[in-house]
């Protein structure tokens, strides 16, 4: 999109002026802040990023989605500790995109329901986690009878209930699902499969090199990321530790977003803002094993081929990304259904993995990065993505520092999505010859202990089934499973 395409930017046009991360890792647990403490550090950050403290004190709308801690409604926290008395304030539950949270707000501030609104979170993982370790004990503000203005639940099902009795339950089992149906689709041997994931990954953790707010940017190699060790240990075949998303964090990110009249009435210059074009959100939530594509995410491509028309532009315009980088296939997946290519910057932070990704709350930081990147580059347009749960849900964001050639615009496109998405039925399992469309095997410590596999049955119908035994469970590790003929059991077990 050239420059002559663009508009004025009018007075309730919503921009985004302040950004702010906060990091902390502190050995000793009890020198740490607290989640809340963060937060509150996070909003701070993001008005001195503004160049003004009174965008707090205007906050007529404070959303946070919820993470690993027990407040009940930390938006009040929140508004207290910055003197936000009369802001409404809303918690997301898990299963809530944070696309939402950031478009709901800009589409307030657009109609004219809000001028100021703050979208932050956090976590202190990394402090808890040392307290355990320690055996300290340390403390977190106590909210009993806080209640939220709004509470955003999501519907449907992230894991179904087979799933969960199939020991399907941490997302790493799951997404190590999608992984190994992916490479099986692309027709990747094993060893050709792992050295690309390890590439694809180590170019992550070079951009979180040069991150300052990384929680670990320590320098890893292809061959560091794709081989097991003490540092290193396998989780769910295919990924090990350096695959994965860290979530054991204190980080914390705040966005402050108003309208382009509030933000000129409190003096905010005009180089700090960056402008949301579009953002749109799919919600229509399939359970992994009732995929039946378990390789694809047909919402991204439906929700990024309306953003790129609501905002007047294309995928070429696009000159900076940040996909949501919980786990390898995540990435892979989200190239394939946006038609990018990973010949390029695929994040602004360095990922889930190196930069960090606090529970619930990576997009937040995400988007301060790309807050930085739009303004040094900013007649360019930047993209941000979201997921929850298991590629489950999908967000698509775009922003640029000068305005679109249309006005802003949120939109949910989870009916079209819905009617896009080819799904299965899993049932019970049963006697049947059938075929592996995806398995993963666990460990106990460095050996291979489980296997789980999602099975096709000959009536066109799924069946999750497992097997216990240790030997078989390593042999699937070292070739290829997914397309074999197994027999389901009555019992939910197979045999090869």
């Amino acid at each position: 999109m050239t420059g002559d395409a663009r508009q004025a930017v009018g007075k309730r046009t919503p921009v985004l002026v302040g950004a702010g991360s906060v990091i902390q890792r502190i050995a000793d647990p009890g020198d740490a802040r607290e989640a809340i403490a963060l937060m509150v550090a996070a909003c701070e950050a993001a008005a001195d990023d503004a160049g003004c403290r009174d965008l707090l004190r205007a906050a007529g709308s404070i959303a946070v989605p919820q993470g690993m801690w027990s407040y009940t409604d930390p938006g009040r926290l929140v508004a207290t500790s910055i003197g936000a008395s009369s802001a409404r304030t809303t918690v997301a539950r898990l299963g809530i995109l944070q696309t939402e949270l950031i478009g709901r707000a800009a589409a307030a501030i657009a109609a004219g329901r809000v001028d100021v609104a703050i979208v932050v979170g956090g976590e202190a993982r990394y402090r808890d986690l040392r307290a355990t370790i320690g055996g300290v004990r340390v403390s977190e503000t106590k909210q009993d009878d806080a209640v939220p203005g709004d509470v955003l639940v999501p519907e449907g099902e992230i894991i179904s209930p087979r799933e969960m009795a199939a020991g399907l339950v941490s997302p790493v089992t799951q997404y190590a699902l999608i992984e190994n149906a992916l490479r099986h689709h692309d027709g990747l041997d094993l060893e050709t499969h792992a050295g690309e994931v390890a590439r694809l990954w180590a170019g992550f953790n070079a951009i979180a090199a040069s991150n300052p707010f990384a929680w670990n940017p320590r320098p890893l190699t292809p061959e560091d990321i794709r081989t097991p060790g003490p540092r290193n240990r396998m989780l769910a075949f295919p990924y090990a530790k350096w695959h994965s998303s860290q979530w054991n964090v204190d980080q914390a990110a705040a966005l402050i977003l108003c309208s382009a009249e509030v933000a000129r009435a409190h003096g905010v210059a005009r180089d700090r803002w960056v402008l949301p074009l579009a953002i749109c959100d799919a919600n229509h939530m399939v359970p992994v094993s009732e995929r039946a594509d378990i390789w694809r995410s047909p919402g991204f491509a439906i929700a990024f081929r309306r953003a790129l028309a609501l905002a007047g532009t294309s995928a070429d315009d696009i000159a900076h990304l940040d996909l949501y980088s919980c786990y390898p296939a995540a990435v892979r997946v989200q190239l394939r259904e946006l038609g990018l290519s990973a010949d390029r910057a695929l994040t602004v932070t360095g990922g889930m993995t190196f930069a960090g990704g606090p529970l619930n709350n990576y997009v937040l930081q995400s988007m301060a990065a790309m807050v930085a990147t739009l303004r040094g580059d900013p007649r360019s347009t930047g993209l941000v993505t979201a997921v929850s749960g298991m590629l489950t849900k999908q967000g698509v964001s775009l922003w640029s520092g000068i305005a679109g050639s249309q006005d802003f615009r949120y939109e949910d496109v989870t009916a079209e999505v819905a009617a896009g998405t080819a799904r299965v039925a899993c049932g019970a399992p049963r006697s049947s010859p059938a075929t592996i469309a995806s398995y993963t095997v666990s460990y106990a410590g460095d050996r291979p202990e489980r296997a789980v596999t999602i099975c096709d049955l000959p009536d066109g119908t799924r069946a999750i089934a497992v097997c216990e035994d240790a030997w078989q469970a390593a042999a699937m590790t070292s070739s290829e499973w997914c397309g074999r003929q197994v027999s389901v059991r009555d019992d939910g077990t197979f045999a090869a």
